[in-house]
């Protein structure tokens, strides 16, 4: 009887810390606190380092039992939970408590868990630019299905009801950083894929690309449709025009659509292919079809415009191009167009 009692004594300890635990994350959860919230409350709960990380982010929040960030490095976990959201595995969260665990130790990190899920819901993930890979490419392939797309623009933290702009970034700088240059005050997320860098945002500002970074910019529409809109701006992207709007291209999109063989084909195209050996012609064209008009182009080159409409008599006869004509400037910004786009 006596062994009886003392073990009904241990199991109603048990049953009311455990009723605790439930009770402390049901506060929590109502106070509606954030990721970093969540990981000091229940710090102080085990008495131990608590982590939350999240695959979409890949940073570890970890906080000492003292309510600050935890310092000293990362010991073995001794208890992980995963943190799911939408049947789909999210991220963990786990406890660094010295000696083997404690009784309560798996049910603290379930319900961690579950605020931890209903706090990504609620926020998105902790601010950070770089973003799961696998995550961005959901978000913009075609063959996404909707719904799969809006629950990983959330885990991302976009919210449902804006639409996201897609960038194509080429740039020495890393590509976390001109994220944060082009998007200060926003939510950005960036990842490479494919070779090309990937910004999604809800606002852009353009005249904040770093010299030197060349990026089209998609329409505001749905994710896949503004990715390839920003891979094709992407392309008509020059060192005087580094960054392209899609929407700024109007009718010279289609060039983007034309057959590579038939563009090699083209007589304008391969007297421009034919000329590009000479890179002071090359430059000459480049700057009179830029501006249109020789005094403007010789600005641009800092030349004399006597000196650059020698220039251009001279390409125009090796192209066959009356370029002083308003047809044959229009064929001459096709042709040199086309002919870049081959080389991408």
């Amino acid at each position: 009887m006596e062994a009886l009692a003392a073990r009904l004594s241990q199991l109603d300890s048990h049953v009311e810390g455990a009723i605790r635990v439930v009770m402390f994350y049901d506060t929590l959860m109502r106070r509606r606190v954030d990721l970093p919230a969540l990981a000091r409350a229940s710090a102080g709960l085990a008495e131990c380092v608590a982590g939350i990380r999240l695959h979409g982010t890949g940073r570890a929040i970890r906080a000492s039992p003292g309510g600050g960030e935890a310092s000293a490095p990362a010991a073995p976990a001794s208890t992980v939970v995963a943190v799911t959201l939408d049947e789909e595995e999210i991220g963990t969260v786990w406890l660094e408590r010295p000696g083997p665990p404690g009784a309560l130790d798996q049910l603290l990190l379930d319900r961690l868990a579950i605020a931890a899920a209903a706090a990504v819901e609620r926020y998105g993930p902790a601010r950070t630019t770089m973003a799961d890979p696998a995550l961005v490419e959901l978000v913009i392939s075609p063959g996404s299905d909707e719904a799969a797309r809006a629950r990983a623009l959330r885990l991302l933290g976009f919210a449902a009801d804006l639409p996201v702009r897609v960038v194509a970034v080429r740039s020495r700088l890393a590509l976390d950083r001109v994220g944060g240059l082009v998007c200060p005050a926003r939510p950005v997320k960036a990842a490479p894929l494919a070779g090309v860098g990937v910004l999604l945002a809800t606002t852009v500002d353009a005249a904040r690309f770093p010299a030197g970074a060349q990026a089209g910019i998609g329409a505001a529409d749905s994710p896949d449709r503004s990715w390839w809109q920003a891979r094709t701006a992407l392309r008509f992207t020059t060192a005087r025009r580094p960054v392209v709007h899609y929407d700024d291209l109007g009718a010279l999109a289609l060039l983007a659509e034309v057959p590579r063989d038939a563009a090699r084909g083209n007589a304008d195209v391969a007297a421009i292919a034919r000329m590009a050996g000479d890179s002071e012609d090359l430059t000459t064209l480049d700057a009179y079809c830029e501006t249109g008009s020789l005094r403007r182009a010789a600005e641009l080159l800092h030349l004399h415009h006597s000196s650059v409409a020698r220039r251009l008599d001279q390409i125009g006869k090796t192209l066959g191009i009356e370029l002083t004509e308003p047809t044959g400037l229009v064929r001459a910004r096709l042709a040199l167009t086309a002919w870049r786009l081959l080389g991408d």
